[in-house]
């Protein structure tokens, strides 16, 4: 069964007013609540919400980058959004980039694979009980045990983009967090998760770009803005050289290493736009995010563009399951 997820909170509307946009979210057959965490809301703060407007959703981070909270505190919010939401909780964790973990907040940006590979070890333990005292490649542990653990732990999950850590959150993971990629890409993606899950299947969550306006110059001109703050960032470039893009990719990625912006975001080719951010009609989104499905999406997380004077609820309710 294929799961239907939305980011939340919406844009334009603060948070404290968005309960009867939750549960119209939950009317409209939606499965999944999603949070992520950049520089708007922490990831989870939106969820708790969720758990009280929406409470037949399953709750889900997208990502909480691996550095920028302690292990034990990591678990502590984990644990209290199970406890709040029994059997309704997927925690996504990952490396993040070093613009978020370095730039932002001052964390060094180091061994980002064993960082995740560690936390995702560490809290599996955690939210089952036991008590640990470990020494890890990245961090230690001494003496600590959750107060409360979850009568059923959550989900955990790996944002992953190369095989390494695909592997990782098919081999010790629930799954894998995909995230800036094209409907073709997951054919590419999606069969390394699974094979590394030895049999048994794995969950494939995708963010995905969304933007439901025939208007497509605007949407291309918000998309290029998009597209050169992620592809720009090395892990993200390093992901789009490795799944072929280079050849489209290297003019932008020549003009934003020479400090000339304007000419980056003019470089990225239409056709890359158009492969990462769907958009058009709500009917031709609907198809194209089909499309990810199809080549091995198990869940799909939307992120609504407000673009091109899109209305996030207005868009929420034409891509719905129900429509």
């Amino acid at each position: 069964m294929t799961r239907h997820g939305i980011t939340v909170p919406f844009t334009r509307t603060p948070l404290h007013a968005q309960a009867d946009v939750y549960r119209r979210v939950e009317d409209l057959g939606y499965t999944d609540l999603w949070s992520a965490e950049a520089d708007g809301n922490d990831a989870f703060t939106p969820l708790v919400l969720g758990s009280v407007w929406a409470p037949t959703l399953r709750l889900g981070t997208a990502i909480v980058p691996a550095y920028t909270r302690g292990p034990a505190l990591l678990a502590q919010s984990a644990a209290s959004l199970a406890e709040a939401a029994p059997g309704r909780v997927a925690i996504g964790i990952g490396s993040s980039s070093n613009v978020i973990v370095e730039r932002w907040n001052g964390i060094p940006f180091e061994r980002p694979y064993e960082r995740v590979r560690d936390t995702l070890r560490f809290l599996r333990r955690a939210l089952a009980g036991e008590k640990i005292t470990e020494q890890y490649d990245t961090f230690t542990v001494n003496g600590f045990r959750l107060g409360h653990p979850p009568e059923q732990p959550p989900q955990l999950l790996v944002a992953a983009l190369r095989e390494g850590m695909l592997r990782l959150a098919g081999r010790e993971g629930d799954g894998a967090i995909i995230n800036w990629l094209s409907a073709d890409d997951v054919a590419t993606v999606a069969p390394i998760v699974q094979a590394a899950g030895g049999g048994m299947p794995k969950e494939v969550v995708a963010r995905i770009f969304v933007c439901p306006s025939t208007d497509t110059d605007a949407v291309r001109e918000t998309g290029r803005m998009m597209a050169a703050a992620y592809l720009n960032v090395p892990v993200y470039r390093a992901f789009h050289e490795w799944l072929g893009r280079g050849d489209r990719l290297q003019a932008t990625w020549d003009a934003w290493d020479a400090g000339d912006r304007k000419a980056a975001l003019a470089a990225i080719p239409d056709s890359v736009v158009d492969e990462l951010l769907v958009h058009g009609a709500p009917e031709a989104c609907r198809e194209h995010i089909g499309r990810y499905v199809a080549n091995g999406v198990t869940t799909t997380a939307l992120m609504v563009i407000p673009a091109a004077g899109v209305d996030p609820l207005q868009a929420v309710e034409a891509l719905a399951p129900s429509a």
